[in-house]
């Protein structure tokens, strides 16, 4: 039973994604997705007044981000609604929207805009007081890398939960590789015809404001910082860590990016649409965590759940994006499911464009919708693992209205 609220056609966007320490450096991730919204929303002819609810996915926090959706809010125009911020890691985007549509499934809310932001580069060096500490000294953190590096429960690295993976699944180097070289022939797809792929949701060339978003200080034509491999640069490659198979090129890189879709009920959406024939239809949602230190699993359980509320099999979904930090997770993902690993995240995934944490979800359901459009109908999965071994995942239909 398909959920009430609908995606219009063409009413989302994502910024590039930019290499992090590179042209998103600097701004602000909160201020810089309003910044866009603004923009966006004006471009697409939005009433701001229509918008009555918001939902912000962040992970990487940012100053004054105790104030949220209604700072963002009041920043982008849309002064008058409210809504929770949300961080669940790299499943913040799939969150997101199943509040933004739980909303309007309640009938508290008729129109969402769920935006979605991170800058993890220049994320925060965090201090916590211990005044009974040794000499009163408290302790310091590294927001990004300490994350990266260490998960609490079992003082262990995300590369290791790959790595387990990979390794209880006798997944190799080589295999990985393959995949990469896969994903970057897909990702080529999307640069075809000057990005003719990325401008149906990217405005490109991407015009990159100052720190103070009241003057332009450069333009980039697409995401940016990309390195290109090669099977004979990957072939060279050593293990990222000792005795394991996951190189550097079988990897993603980190990235700064925001992406926002509005969601709305069924009669609205034909009027916010710029294509009022099509309707796209939230199926199903999923979420997952399977054991300690095996990440990588979790998108699996959480595609089940998905299919299950969605009264769907796997062989009835017609294109699956997923988020893929590890070329290893891709090759699970279809090991276990049964699909074909070269046949899915047509167009690009994260591993090839980065990863932007909380934006990185909306931005490959946002792929997914285009693709579904360019078939003409059909049945599209996201699905996503996050740190804690946890995952989320979602099932949307691309279909003509009348159907």
């Amino acid at each position: 039973m398909p959920f009430i609220a609908e995606i219009p056609y063409g009413v989302y966007w994502s910024t590039p994604c930019a290499r992090w320490q590179g042209s998103f450096a600097n701004l602000h991730s909160i201020k810089f997705a309003a910044y866009v919204a603004k923009k966006e929303m004006a471009k697409r002819n939005i009433d701001p007044k229509s918008i009555d609810f918001g939902v912000l996915g962040n992970t990487v926090p940012q100053q004054h981000l105790f104030y949220g959706l209604p700072w963002f809010a009041g920043m982008a125009g849309l002064e008058h609604i409210g809504g929770p911020t949300i961080s669940m890691a790299c499943a913040t985007s799939v969150r997101s929207m199943l509040t933004g549509a739980q909303k309007i499934e309640s009938g508290l809310a008729t129109t969402a805009i769920v935006i979605t932001a991170d800058r993890v580069s220049n994320g925060p060096q965090i201090y916590y007081p211990n005044p009974v500490g040794s000499g009163g000294t408290g302790l310091t953190k590294n927001w990004t890398l300490d994350n990266f590096s260490c998960d609490p429960l079992g003082d262990h690295s995300m590369i290791q939960t790959a790595e387990n993976v990979a390794k209880e699944h006798n997944i190799t180097t080589g295999q990985q590789h393959e995949i990469v070289l896969r994903r970057q022939q897909q990702y080529a797809d999307a640069m075809a015809d000057d990005k003719a792929f990325h401008k149906r949701f990217m405005s490109l060339s991407f015009e990159v404001p100052r720190p103070n978003f009241k003057k332009i200080t450069g333009q980039i034509d697409g995401d940016e910082g990309i390195e290109e491999s090669c099977i004979d640069g990957l072939v060279n490659l050593c293990p990222v860590l000792e005795g394991g198979s996951i190189t550097f090129g079988g990897q993603t890189h980190s990235a700064d990016a925001n992406a926002a879709i509005i969601m709305t009920t069924a009669e609205q959406a034909k009027d916010f649409s710029s294509k009022p024939e099509i309707a796209i239809r939230l199926l199903g949602f999923g979420y997952a965590r399977v054991e300690l230190a095996e990440m990588p699993k979790a998108t699996v359980p959480a595609a089940n759940h998905a299919l299950e509320q969605a009264d769907l099999s796997i062989d009835q979904i017609d294109t699956i994006k997923t988020r893929n930090p590890f070329a290893v997770n891709d090759i699970y993902f279809a090991r276990e499911t049964g699909v074909d690993v070269m046949d899915i995240n047509n167009y690009g995934c994260s591993l090839i464009w980065g990863h932007p944490q909380a934006a990185m979800g909306l931005r490959s359901v946002i792929e997914m919708i285009e693709e579904l459009e360019l078939k003409g109908s059909g049945i599209g999965m996201f699905a996503g693992c996050a740190g804690g071994d946890t995952a989320m995942a979602v099932i949307i239909q691309v279909s003509d209205r009348g159907q």
